[in-house]
C-alpha cells in the first residue's frame, strides 16, 4: 500500500514530515569511506615500502587539511578528499617500522570489532541499553581475574591505564575512609601513598585531582635495573608513621615504561601486609605477559595485590584503547565507592535482573564496550594464540639485543627484562673519544638528530628520551606480530646510515 501523504506540519519555521536526512547519499558516502580505509590503511597496513608518517611542520599542515568549517556543508566527493588527507598525513602506527610507543600494528579482528560499535554507538551502563556488550565485558573480565590468580573479583574497563591507577588509589582511600564520600577531605589524616621512582606519571596527576597532593606521593629507590627496593620502601613506610601521616596504598609497577622493569611483588606484598597497606600493581604494560607461560613469571605475586590495572591495547594489540582496573575485592566496593544511584538509568523495580547494570560502578555515564575488541581478538586468537603473540614479541626483543651486542657504535643501557631494548647508537666521530662531560655531552644531540631525520625521510619511528641521569638514549619496543626479524635488521642499518656521518 502507498502511505497517503499528510500535509505538512510546521513548528517554530521548521517542517517536521518525514526525516531530512539523504539516507542513500549517506549509505553511499559510508561505502566509499570504508573502500577507501581498506585501500589506504588496511590494506598497506603491513607494506614496508609505504612511510611511516608523511612529515609536515604544523603550520603548513593547517594550510593542506583545510580545517576551517564552513557555514555551509560540502559535498560528499571533498569529503572523501578530506578523508584521504587525514590518512596521508597521519602516522601509520599499524606500519611494522613504527617502534615509537607502547603500542602498534593491526588487529584485523579487533579492528572489525571498532567497526561494530562505532556503527552501533552504544554505552555500556545499563543492560537494557547495552546487552550484548555488557555480557562480553563480564565475561573478559572474569577471564583476566582467572590469569592474575584470583578465585572471585570484581572490576571495569576504563579510558586509559592512568584512569584505572587513579580509580584505584581512589578504591584503597574509600576502604579506609568511607566517610569522604560523603564529607569530603575535610578531617582526614595526612594520607600518603608509595611507588617506585620509575612509576608511570599517572600517579603524581591522580594524586593532584584526587586531593591527595603530590607532595603526599612518596617515590621509592629503585635498583640499578629500575625495580623498586623493598627495603627502601619499608624504611619510608615506618618514616611516613613517626612523622605523623597515614600510609595507605603502595603502587608496584609491572613493566615500567622506559626500562620496562617488573618490581618485586612478593616482597612488596609482604610489606604491605605487616602494614595493613592496599597494593596495586600498574601493568599496564607488562600484564600481558601473563598470557605466557613462559614469561608470566615476571608478575610472580601479582595474586597478592588488591587492585591491578592492565592495558590489553598494549602488547596483545586490542586497539587504542582498551584497559581494565581488575579488583580482588569481591563485595561491590567498587559500587559502594562510586555509585550515584541516577534514578533515570538504575531503577531497581525493573522487569530484569539490575545487577547486569554495571554501569554505577564507574565515574563514567557514557561509556565505551572496550572490552569487545578483546574479546574479539581472544575468539579469533585463543588463548593460545594471544600467548605466541607475547612469546615472539620477546623473541625478536632478543634477537635485536643479540643483534646490537654485534655492531660496532650501538651500546645497550642494560640488558633488558622484558620489550624494551634501550640502547645508544655512538657515531663514528665519537668511538674514540674518552668518555667525559664532553662525550656525554655531544652523544645527547645524536638520538633527536637522528629522530628528526627518520621522521622527516618517513623510513621508520622510534622514542627516545633521557633517564635518570643518563643522556638520550634510543628505546625500541617490539609488539606487533607483522614485525619480523628483517625489521629489527632494517631498524639498526637504518640508525646507522642516518647518523654515521654525525
Amino acid at each position: 500500500m502507498i502511505p497517503s501523504k499528510k500535509s505538512a506540519v510546521l513548528v517554530d519555521g521548521v517542517v517536521l514530515n518525514g526525516p531530512t536526512t539523504d539516507a542513500k547519499a549517506g549509505e553511499k558516502f559510508v561505502e566509499e569511506a570504508c573502500r577507501l580505509i581498506m585501500e589506504e590503511v588496511v590494506l598497506k597496513a603491513t607494506d614496508v615500502n609505504e612511510k611511516v608518517c608523511e612529515w609536515r611542520p604544523p603550520e603548513q599542515l593547517k594550510q593542506l587539511l583545510d580545517l576551517e568549517m564552513r557555514d555551509s556543508g560540502e559535498p560528499p566527493h571533498r569529503l572523501l578528499e578530506l578523508c584521504r588527507d587525514v590518512i596521508r598525513y597521519s602516522v601509520k602506527t599499524n606500519h611494522p617500522r613504527f617502534f615509537n610507543q607502547l603500542y602498534a600494528g593491526l588487529d584485523y579482528y579487533s579492528l572489525v570489532a571498532r567497526f561494530m560499535t562505532e556503527a552501533l554507538n552504544p554505552s555500556v551502563y545499563t543492560y537494557e541499553v547495552s546487552p550484548v556488550f555488557l555480557l562480553v565485558e563480564e565475561a573478559v573480565l572474569k577471564k583476566m581475574i582467572e590469569f592474575i590468580g584470583w578465585k572471585e573479583g570484581d572490576g571495569i574497563f576504563n579510558p586509559g591505564g592512568s584512569v584505572s591507577n587513579m580509580y584505584a588509589i581512589n578504591l584503597a582511600r574509600y576502604k579506609y575512609h568511607p566517610d569522604i564520600k560523603e564529607k569530603g577531605l575535610f578531617g582526614l589524616p595526612r594520607l600518603i601513598l608509595f611507588t617506585s621512582a620509575e612509576c608511570h606519571y599517572s600517579m603524581k596527576k591522580a594524586a593532584s585531582f584526587l586531593g591527595i597532593g603530590t607532595e603526599n606521593v612518596c617515590f621509592v629507590e629503585t635498583d640499578g635495573r629500575g625495580k623498586m627496593i623493598p627495603e627502601e620502601l619499608e624504611k619510608k613506610v615506618c618514616q611516613a608513621r613517626k612523622e605523623g601521616a597515614a600510609p595507605f596504598l603502595v603502587c608496584a609497577t609491572s613493566g615500567t615504561t622506559v626500562l620496562g622493569a617488573f618490581d618485586p611483588l612478593d616482597e612488596i606484598a609482604d610489606i604491605c601486609e605487616r602494614h595493613s597497606l592496599w597494593l596495586h600493581v600498574d601493568a599496564s604494560w607488562g600484564g600481558s605477559a601473563l598470557m605466557s607461560r613462559k614469561h608470566r613469571k615476571l608478575l610472580h605475586g601479582i595474586h597478592r595485590a588488591d587492585s591491578v590495572a592492565w592495558n590489553p591495547h598494549k602488547m596483545l594489540m586490542a586497539g587504542i584503547q582498551c584497559c581494565a582496573l581488575l579488583v580482588k575485592d569481591n563485595s561491590d566496593l567498587l559500587k559502594e565507592c562510586y555509585s550515584a544511584k541516577a534514578s533515570y538509568l538504575f531503577q531497581q523495580d525493573k522487569f530484569y535482573d539490575v545487577s547486569y547494570d554495571t554501569g554505577d560502578k564507574s565515574i563514567q555515564c557514557s561509556r565505551r564496550p572496550d572490552a569487545f575488541k578483546f574479546w574479539m581478538t581472544w575468539k579469533a586468537l585463543g588463548t593460545l594464540g594471544l600467548e605466541e603473540r607475547v612469546n615472539r614479541a620477546l623473541a625478536l626483543s632478543r634477537y635485536l639485543v643479540d643483534e646490537i651486542k654485534k655492531r660496532e657504535g650501538f651500546k645497550l643501557l642494560m640488558e633488558p627484562e622484558y620489550a624494551n631494548i634501550c640502547f645508544w647508537y655512538i657515531p663514528p666521530s665519537l668511538r674514540e673519544m674518552e668518555e667525559g662531560p664532553e662525550y656525554w655531552a655531544k652523544l645527547n644531540l645524536v638520538a633527536p638528530a637522528i629522530k628528526e631525520r627518520m621522521m622527516k625521510k618517513g623510513s621508520l619511528m622510534l622514542g627516545y628520551q633521557p633517564h635518570r641521569g643518563k643522556v638520550n638514549f634510543f628505546r625500541q619496543v617490539v609488539i606487533s606480530p607483522q614485525v619480523s626479524r628483517e625489521d629489527m635488521d632494517f631498524l639498526l642499518d637504518e640508525i646507522d646510515l642516518l647518523g654515521r656521518d654525525m
